[in-house]
């Protein structure tokens, strides 16, 4: 695998470690250093898989076994994230963030990407992933388009009350969890928020800046109304058979338009 010089030297230090602890039966790494598309800004993804019987033992002593690894900075768990499974951890120096992901040896074939097996002990990740190959779910549009309209009327709330903040945060979640991954689709892309947008769908990146603002309830405005705008255009190019929430729709952006037309 191709990565960055820091990253091969910390896999390189890290591993002889992990082969010494019995009870991990192997490690694999994920994300970008998988996918090929690693650069010194990477995180490290590990996928550390445990003995099954050995799991809730390895559970209760990861920070001590990662701090027995690698030179450990810091390090907290996954629950922010809906994965308690996880240990977050800055290593070094050179400063590293690096995922480590517990998981028992029956549970290494969830996933949402493949991931490059570093060590193998007895070749069990490997016949794992061989009988479970991975299933990618596509993007399901009417799960969005079920509720994007409930979702514009929000920020058009907030917006009238003056909480830019939130209507900052609001278009920011849009993104993420609507345009991104349409825009990513219209590239051929793997989905992930808005992630390597820039390089992956440049075009669709450009479009997405009018859905950016500042501090300013005008153009905080503008900017609600570009999503909507994109986001109808995106969808129809899909040509996907939507329940199209119709009425949703009209009376939403009525009352983002009476908002943006309030006098302040």
């Amino acid at each position: 695998m191709d990565m960055p010089s820091p990253h091969r030297r910390f896999l390189d230090d890290v591993l002889p470690g992990m082969r010494q602890e019995p009870r991990i039966a192997g490690v694999a790494v994920a994300g970008s250093i998988a996918g090929g598309l690693s650069d010194i800004y990477s995180d490290v993804d590990l996928v550390v898989a445990v003995e099954d019987e050995a799991f809730d033992s390895v559970m209760a002593e990861r920070l001590a076994l990662i701090g027995s690894w690698t030179d450990l900075v810091a390090g907290f768990t996954g629950e922010h994230v809906g994965e308690p499974r996880l240990i977050i951890t800055l290593v070094g120096p050179p400063l590293l963030h690096v995922d480590f992901k517990f998981v028992r040896v029956r549970d290494f074939a969830e996933r949402v990407e493949d991931p490059a097996i570093l060590w193998d002990r007895n070749g069990a990740l490997a016949d794992v992933l061989a009988a479970h190959p991975l299933a990618t779910d596509p993007l399901d549009l009417q799960w969005i388009e079920d509720r994007f309209w409930i979702w514009v009327h929000y920020g058009a709330a907030k917006l009238g009350r003056g909480e830019l903040f939130e209507v900052i945060g609001f278009l920011g979640y849009l993104r993420d969890a609507v345009l991104g991954p349409l825009a990513a689709q219209r590239a051929g892309a793997p989905s992930r928020g808005v992630r390597h947008l820039e390089s992956v769908a440049p075009d669709e990146a450009r479009e997405l800046r009018a859905t950016l603002c500042g501090h300013d309830a005008h153009e905080a405005g503008r900017a609600i109304l570009a999503t909507v705008d994109l986001y109808r255009r995106w969808r129809d190019d899909t040509g996907a058979a939507l329940d199209h929430r119709r009425t949703a729709e009209l009376l939403a952006v009525r009352y983002l338009h009476d908002v943006i037309d309030r006098p302040t």
